[in-house]
């Protein structure tokens, strides 16, 4: 029985998804800021990677707040991609927040006020507090218990040490447990919160490193602590602006922040906060951290949407917007006026636009092989190359829709080797849109509400067909 628990555990911590962009882990380029052939899941796209690179810098160094992206280029032509690799570059640190533009459209709250919250989402603000700390190597705990069961609680004493002096601590119950809890020892750095009484364990001392006692590879060795014992530190805390609104609305509480029910905020708490935080950077307690907002298919905002992005650019608070599109010159929602992308002529002159390229057929055979990796699927040479042919003929995201259905296929006849045959079958089985639209054409009158005109015999026999 134990056994068979032990597997299902393993199992169970296995299961992790595979999407569409699960491969990327960062833009790929170098620290002159040119981009490597392939890296970091990254392939060919070298000039809108750069590009996107120089954007990531300026972000990084709070160049460019308030400013707009546009990533515009054909389906399939990796701008979700760069938009991953833009937020995997930035890292922790700096918030990132994602959006499709179809989004808006579903929420139980108005569009502007759904993009206000994106907008605050991707802006952070860095609260610097400082607080007292005692930093020491611990020398000796010494705990009293109580002779009598029901008696007065434990008590005791610490003893914490510097290079430069030592001191002996008086202990209540409350720092017994805590160092009870934290597995505390002789030869352990620690460090003691005043205020809050919470302990960190820092590490263990140079100093005991020589000892013979068990202990596991994770075991950190820190130098000990030199001046006073007390010392004044600094903690940051880092948190987002929509955050900090979502807390102080009073209807819903922080609570909210786990739901994600936040509902509309009313302008006035926003503004307080702003005054707020305006101060804060004044007295040198906070900074801002200009972030990323990303609008995938931003042709699906309507023209009130534009008009918001257009004056919330504007504002001092703003983070850097990242747009994308595939659409060419088509109508702006909300209007019958055409124009470049869907987008507003006023609004697109204040994009800065990176285009995305096709992909080579040497670029499809390497992204190929990324994927074949990332879905754990082995595949012949001869396999690869027939793929790669197909990728080229229809588009990239049919030849990697079609890696793990030719795993299955190969599965099914129990081979180990994804092989031409197993393609040749997916391909039968899986139309992609060209031969889709040939077969329509070719049977166009028996579908309903064809729009294709169709000759006269057509026209008696759907007749016929539908009486």
């Amino acid at each position: 029985m134990a056994e068979l628990k032990i597997s299902e555990m393993r199992d169970l911590t296995r299961i992790e998804r595979i999407g569409a962009h699960s491969h990327i882990r960062g833009l790929g380029l170098d620290s002159a800021l040119e981009a490597r052939a392939v890296s970091e899941g990254m392939v060919g796209q070298t000039s809108a990677r750069k590009a996107a690179g120089v954007i990531v810098k300026m972000v990084q160094q709070g160049k460019i707040a308030g400013r707009a992206v546009l990533l515009a280029g054909q389906p399939g032509s990796g701008k979700t991609a760069i938009a991953m690799g833009m937020a995997k570059s930035l890292g922790q640190e700096t918030p990132f927040a994602m959006l499709a533009g179809s989004e808006l459209f579903s929420l139980e709250m108005s569009k502007t006020e759904a993009l206000m919250q994106a907008f605050r989402k991707a802006i952070g603000v860095r609260i610097k507090e400082e607080t007292e700390v005692i930093e020491g190597e611990v020398v000796e705990i010494q705990i009293d218990r109580p002779a009598v069961a029901g008696a007065a609680s434990k008590t005791g004493k610490l003893t914490l040490k510097t290079t430069e002096m030592e001191t002996v601590y008086d202990l209540g119950a409350k720092m017994i447990e805590a160092l009870g809890k934290e597995k505390v020892q002789s030869g352990d750095v620690i460090a003691i919160d005043k205020t809050s009484g919470k302990i960190t364990k820092l590490g263990r001392s140079f100093s005991r490193s020589r000892d013979y006692d068990a202990m596991g590879p994770q075991t950190k060795f820190v130098q000990c602590p030199d001046g006073e014992l007390q010392k004044r530190k600094e903690i940051v805390h880092c948190v987002t602006l929509h955050e900090i609104d979502v807390i102080n609305s009073r209807t819903q509480g922080f609570l909210a922040l786990f739901t994600g029910d936040t509902g509309e905020i009313r302008a006035e708490v926003r503004e307080q906060i702003d005054t707020k935080v305006a101060e804060w950077r004044e007295e040198g307690k906070a900074e801002i951290v200009p972030g990323v907002l990303f609008i995938d298919e931003v042709h699906m905002l309507d023209i009130e949407c534009f008009s918001f992005l257009n004056r919330a650019l504007e504002n001092d608070m703003a983070p850097i917007l990242v747009v994308a599109t595939n659409r060419g010159i088509t109508t702006i929602r909300g209007t019958n006026y055409k124009s470049p992308h869907g987008i507003p002529i006023d609004f697109l002159d204040r994009l800065l636009i990176i285009s995305t390229q096709p992909y080579t057929e040497e670029d499809i055979r390497k992204i190929l092989d990324i994927r074949c990796q990332e879905e754990d699927v082995e595949m012949s040479e001869d396999a690869k190359v027939l793929l790669t042919k197909i990728g080229v003929d229809t588009s990239l995201r049919y030849a990697i829709h079609l890696i793990t259905a030719a795993a299955l296929a190969c599965q099914k006849r129990n081979g180990k080797i994804v092989e031409m045959e197993d393609i040749s079958r997916v391909y039968e089985l899986f139309y992609d849109v060209k031969r889709s639209t040939q077969y329509l054409m070719e049977f166009q009158s028996q579908y309903m509400f064809n729009e294709v005109p169709a000759g006269e015999g057509d026209e008696d026999e759907a007749n016929a067909m539908v009486s």
